[in-house]
């Protein structure tokens, strides 16, 4: 297919901010209906009200794509004011990091239920609607889009349950793109796997539920991971809305693999590499060993090295 995706409704969880609101905005300039959904009510509220300036009939619908029983009455919402969607973007998702023997039963409740099964439910409630859709209109196309990240197609050192995550959603949607090829040749799935761009994800902790809340203060690790969050992501050259671009372009040429950053690539061939011989993880600071040699300094509170 090469002919632009317009008209239809587009599904956006994360879509007050980020990739989200950027993929809302290419949305509604296509003509589509746009659901958008996310947790944070206030930022909500003013960016349906600017996508709705737009010309696009908008659904915002608050809700924690954690929750299943949530995305359930999105679903049933987007259904009864729309019908079937042509477009589901399973964006919504936080960012932790640290050590991975020192994540909490909190941090990996929290990261795990957003980012994994955030798109677990967006997927198990909206593929057979999009199925049943195709079914009765040959001519209805559907695309499910998951952000992942290319944590999912590498392991960066003091990421871990942020990796652990998005290599879980990479294997879903690997799997997903081989399941509807096996039923339907109407609903195409993809993922897309970003490098660091400014999307406000290295903020995340502004939206972690009382439940899940920390007592105890960040760890040595966490906070030095913050900071290089921090640093990386604001510093991001490629934008959000130059990625959201990226994602339609490939809803347009049924592209099922997304990348910000192709030149990233290099380094999840080098780990490909690491699997298919046998050999011990490569050194991720192989290229820049001062980065590697400033963290471990860090890490180990060795003053005046870091």
């Amino acid at each position: 297919m090469s002919t632009p995706t317009t008209g239809g409704t587009a599904v956006i969880t994360g879509a007050a901010s980020g990739f989200g609101l950027e993929a809302s905005r290419i949305a509604a300039r296509r003509g589509m209906n746009v659901v958008m959904a996310d947790v944070q009510q206030e930022a909500l509220d003013r960016a349906a009200a600017e996508i709705a300036d737009l010309g696009a009939a908008v659904l915002p619908f608050r809700l924690d794509v954690s929750k299943s029983d949530e995305v359930e009455a999105l679903a049933a919402a987007t259904m009864a004011r729309f019908g079937a969607p042509t477009f589901v973007f399973n964006n919504a998702g936080v960012g932790a990091g640290g050590l991975i023997w020192e994540h909490t039963l909190k941090d990996w409740e929290w990261v795990i239920g957003v980012n994994l099964m955030g798109v677990a439910h967006g997927v198990r409630i909206f593929t057979p609607l999009m199925l049943a859709a195709a079914q009765a209109d040959p001519a209805y196309q559907g695309h499910i889009v998951n952000t992942a990240s290319m944590a999912g197609l590498l392991n960066a050192p003091n990421m871990g349950v942020y990796n652990v995550s998005k290599h879980a959603v990479v294997s879903m949607s690997e799997t997903l793109y081989q399941d509807l090829a096996l039923v339907t040749g109407q609903v195409h799935a993809h993922v897309l796997c970003p490098f660091f761009v400014p999307t406000g994800i290295h903020q995340s902790e502004r939206n972690r539920p009382a439940e899940f809340k920390q007592a105890a203060a960040p760890t040595r690790s966490q906070l030095i991971a913050q900071a290089m969050s921090d640093q990386a992501v604001t510093k991001g050259r490629v934008t959000a809305a130059e990625v959201a671009q990226f994602v339609f372009d490939a809803l347009d040429h049924d592209r099922f693999y997304i990348y910000s950053h192709p030149k990233s690539l290099a380094s999840v061939q080098v780990r490909m590499e690491d699997v298919v011989m046998g050999r011990n993880p490569t050194d991720p600071f192989a290229a820049k060993p001062e980065i590697g040699q400033g963290l471990r300094a860090a890490l180990r509170g060795e003053t005046g090295k870091a």
